[in-house]
């Protein structure tokens, strides 16, 4: 064993006056020290501190910040009701340049779905039994297909969104795995890019690095937010601006079943209005929905949480219009450019992040054993995507209908809401609009009560992306209700 690297890593630690963690290291064997001197490498020990007092700081002072609404004029927030059609088109024009990229946030596992595994692996039961990542997947290569035939007729021109997917250490392999297996349904393997989430010591109330075991550190994930350090170790920032040329980035989670990857609207709309920042949100069903909002705080554009918000305040309304003042809900969908990333983003990732405490397994030296506290012992840092609002100048904020674009996969099948059941439902009721909405003749009558799973309906993403060709591509057809459309079964 390297007796240099034990020497450089006892001197990392001690300097952090993290020097405990070597406290067992004697007696360890040559696998548990390897173990342990490789884990301790990949830690940023010397940024621990000025994390922590960041978190602290932000703790401290979380109760002095003034908060009020956002300013909605049309100058800033958009709906899918009143915008314009040059949005869109302008969106599909950067994509069609090769300027846009996806980064699907999929680190979670399916553990409320009651499923083992990557949520992004989970199939919420349509006709097709297609999973969420293959539903992406598929939207991905029919809007690549949509903008290159908006500039080419000749079909040579090559259109690619480039998919980049944030893992967890815990699914990263099965994730990648799945992709392989499934020939990245239909995406080509050098645009799809995976990359984990990063993982943070847990700190005791001394602010010691807690032990999980004689050689191995107490580690949790560093929350969504960990994305941005994440994108720059891995180097998918530097490929960005040095190797592709993208300049818009669309960042959304996994467990949205009508989510539209790189949506040319939204995108358009953000640079549309020199936004270096954008939010796509839905508006909330009552006053008192648990999801957080958007907001100012202290004047900068935030997201607020619905505990953090009373019942008096969270009731106001526009007395001219008489939506919520505090209606925006967040559904993490967001719109950034690489310039604001890069320049912005980067050098203040610092200054973002919050203290959890939880109950963290600890190692006691007594019995030889890890113990699993029933209260909370220690912190763990995270900071969360929507941290870096503040940090925007130009914030963009884009309203689109629920029953469109926002079906949560969050909780078991039969749960009252935000299920599988639910999203399944919103698919094929978004299915039945399309297809009547394109003026196509409808057998069997209106089903639009009927829940049983043996009536959904479903239009496959390879067929359209957001309900658009339908009229041209099943003119003059004449469909039976259920119906399921893929590319190889038209009528």
């Amino acid at each position: 064993m390297d007796e240099n690297a034990i020497t450089f890593q006892r001197d990392r630690y001690n300097k952090a006056g993290q020097g405990h963690v070597f406290q067992y290291f004697s007696e360890l064997s040559s696998t548990e020290k390897m173990c342990l001197l490789n884990q301790l490498e990949s830690i940023e020990v010397e940024n621990l501190g000025r994390l922590l007092e960041s978190a602290k700081n932000s703790q401290a002072g979380g109760e002095c910040h003034q908060i009020s609404p956002y300013d909605y004029n049309p100058d800033v927030y958009g709906s899918s009701d009143t915008l314009p059609k040059s949005c869109h088109v302008l969106g599909l024009k950067a994509i069609a340049s090769n300027e846009v990229a996806v980064i699907i946030l999929a680190g979670g596992q399916g553990t409320r779905l009651g499923f083992d595994g990557p949520k992004g692996i989970y199939s919420i039961g349509l006709p097709s039994q297609k999973s969420l990542f293959q539903l992406i997947a598929e939207r991905i290569r029919k809007l690549q297909q949509l903008a290159m035939d908006s500039v080419s007729s000749t079909g040579c021109y090559k259109v690619i969104i480039p998919c980049y997917v944030m893992t967890s250490p815990m699914n990263h392999q099965q994730t990648v795995n799945y992709f392989e297996r499934n020939n990245y349904f239909g995406l080509e393997k050098e645009n799809v890019t995976f990359f984990p989430q990063g993982v943070l010591p847990c700190l005791d109330e001394n602010n010691k690095i807690i032990m999980e075991s004689r050689f191995q550190c107490s580690m949790a994930p560093d929350g969504n937010g960990g994305i941005y350090s994440a994108m720059h170790r891995s180097g998918i920032m530097q490929d960005w601006y040095s190797k592709r040329n993208i300049k818009y980035i669309h960042v959304f989670a996994i467990d949205n079943a009508l989510v539209r990857p790189a949506d040319p609207a939204f995108v358009g709309f953000c640079i549309s209005r020199n936004a270096d920042c954008g939010n796509k949100v839905v508006w909330k069903t009552d006053a008192h929905e648990q999801v957080g909002v958007m907001a100012l705080r202290d004047g900068k554009p935030c997201i607020v949480e619905y505990s953090d918000i009373d019942t008096d305040t969270a009731e106001q309304r526009d007395p001219n219009t008489g939506k919520l003042l505090y209606g925006a809900g967040n559904i993490c969908n967001h719109f950034f450019t690489v310039d604001f990333l890069r320049d912005v983003v980067l050098p203040n990732m610092n200054a973002i992040y919050h203290m959890a405490r939880k109950k963290i397994p600890f190692y006691d030296s007594e019995t030889n054993q890890t113990i699993t506290p029933t209260t909370n012992n220690g912190v763990k840092l995270e900071s969360f995507i929507f941290d870096v609002f503040p940090l925007s100048d130009r914030m963009a904020i884009y309203e689109v209908k629920r029953n469109e674009e926002f079906a949560p996969v969050k909780n078991a099948s039969g749960s009252p809401a935000d299920s599988p059941d639910s999203a399944r439902q919103m698919i094929s009721d978004q299915a039945l609009r399309w297809v009547t909405r394109a003026g196509i003749i409808l057998h069997n009558g209106d089903r639009k009560e009927k829940t049983d799973d043996n009536n959904l309906c479903e239009i496959s993403p390879l067929v359209s992306y957001a309900g658009e060709g339908i009229e041209e591509q099943l003119k003059g057809q004449e469909i039976v209700c259920p119906f399921h459309l893929e590319i190889s079964n038209y009528p």
